[in-house]
């Protein structure tokens, strides 16, 4: 069967750097940073206290006044994803589009949490735990399921899970067609653009919403990496914390955020007048098959995963003219992707620009791969390559052109952006500029 081509047509973002795509393509070329110290919760007594958040995101100022009220109290992840989400379907022209069949109109989301009932939880906790009891002890069960039933509220009960996010915006925007979720960690919403774009190829549907939202930064998402050692503990100079391939990096800035895209079959595109920004040309997926936590040292994953996306575009490696990098500011990370694009494109890699925009907009999680998509989209439309910031000592294992602290003009005709996600999840995707 011949692969139908698969077309972007709108984007939406809320990330730490801004509130819709504009904006934060704009900020991300001038280099700026959204991390800072937390708000919303004391981190005083972290070895981390600071992050990348979506600071005065209000959902009023993108959704109807009856519709910002009816979500006012869903999942954060979700009202990410239903501002990002309408501003997609608005440059698309399918927000109120009678001439799409809303059971070909799919949504795939790599979703993440929205931590809702973690105030109350605490409370109850703290109400229930005798901390001279042995640890097995110290919680009395009984009393906790009993006023557990009578305190949480069940719809933020709900807003834990993570397809609670496709279900609102299904309902809202109202799109009937193949409606799924995943979550493999940092690679989640690559995975979701790569998937929903074989069901558009190979006729399942001709229209999908996809992208992902995430929201980790609370008490619980912020013990656990730190727990992992994961994180940057670059207190005093926040926005300098991120600083991926860097030689005095010492670990990623947790952010959080929406990006969302409409996909859709060219064909589909053209009937209704669309406008083209983009073109899917290549997906890539591979697992490491090694540790939870780290890449494989040697990068097979990485590597296997970017030469599927490559075969699959029919690009060759020569047509590669920019890297949206993974580029986390881990030190196991930054050092087996540069080996992963060494071993791809060989001598080739030392002329092809990378950068990461997680040294400015933190590691969106789940979130992270379709919001650096849209950046890339952006660089092919605007032929300007955002910078990697922070990047002031020079590792000798991180040896290539990383774009460091400054854009630099270029003209743009293919992109290949990578996720590594936790547990050994790899995805490439390659976006290329669009011809008939």
């Amino acid at each position: 069967m011949k692969k139908r081509r698969v077309v972007i047509t709108g984007m939406g973002a809320v990330t730490p750097l801004g509130h819709d795509v504009e904006q934060v393509y704009a900020n991300v070329v001038a280099g700026k940073s959204g991390v800072a110290p937390i708000v919303g919760f004391d981190a005083s007594r972290f070895p981390t206290k600071f992050a990348a958040q979506c600071k005065d995101f209000n959902l009023a100022r993108h959704l109807p006044p009856d519709a910002a009220k009816h979500y006012a109290d869903v999942g954060l992840n979700s009202r990410f994803a239903l501002a990002a989400g309408r501003e997609a379907l608005i440059q698309a022209g399918l927000l109120d589009c009678p001439k799409v069949n809303r059971e070909r109109f799919g949504i795939y989301l790599g979703a993440g949490e929205g931590m809702h009932e973690f105030e109350t939880f605490v409370s109850l906790i703290a109400q229930v735990f005798n901390p001279k009891a042995p640890l097995k002890q110290s919680i009395d069960e009984a009393t906790f399921i009993e006023r557990g039933l009578t305190t949480f509220n069940p719809a933020r009960e709900y807003e834990l899970e993570m397809n609670t996010t496709i279900g609102h915006l299904g309902r809202y925007f109202n799109i009937l067609g193949p409606n799924s979720t995943c979550l493999t960690a940092c690679a989640a919403s690559s995975q979701a653009i790569g998937e929903a774009m074989w069901q558009i190829r190979y006729g399942d549907c001709d229209v999908m919403l996809v992208g992902g939202t995430h929201s980790m930064i609370h008490p619980l998402g912020l013990t656990g990496f730190n727990l992992l050692t994961a994180l940057s503990t670059h207190n005093e100079e926040p926005t300098k914390a991120s600083r991926p391939f860097d030689r005095k990096r010492d670990g990623f800035v947790l952010g959080e955020g929406a990006g969302m895209l409409i996909i859709e079959e060219l064909e589909h595109a053209k009937k209704r007048g669309a406008t083209i920004l983009a073109e899917l040309t290549g997906y890539g997926t591979t697992g490491d098959a090694f540790r939870v936590t780290d890449s494989h040292s040697e990068g097979r994953g990485a590597i296997a995963c970017i030469e599927m996306a490559l075969k699959d575009s029919a690009r060759g490696r020569e047509e590669i003219d920019y890297i949206n990098a993974h580029g986390t500011s881990t030190q196991v990370n930054d050092k087996v992707e540069t080996l992963a694009v060494k071993k791809v494109f060989g001598e080739g890699a030392y002329g092809i620009p990378i950068s990461s925009n997680k040294s400015m907009l933190g590691h969106l999680i789940a979130a992270a791969g379709a919001v650096e998509l849209i950046i890339s989209v952006k660089t092919i439309l605007n032929g300007v390559m955002p910078p990697t910031i922070n990047y002031e000592y020079p590792d000798p294992e991180c040896d290539l052109d990383y774009i460091p602290n400054v854009a630099r003009e270029k003209r743009v005709e293919n992109v290949l952006s990578n996720s590594f996600g936790f547990g050994g999840q790899n995805i490439s995707l390659i976006v290329s500029r669009f011809t008939d």
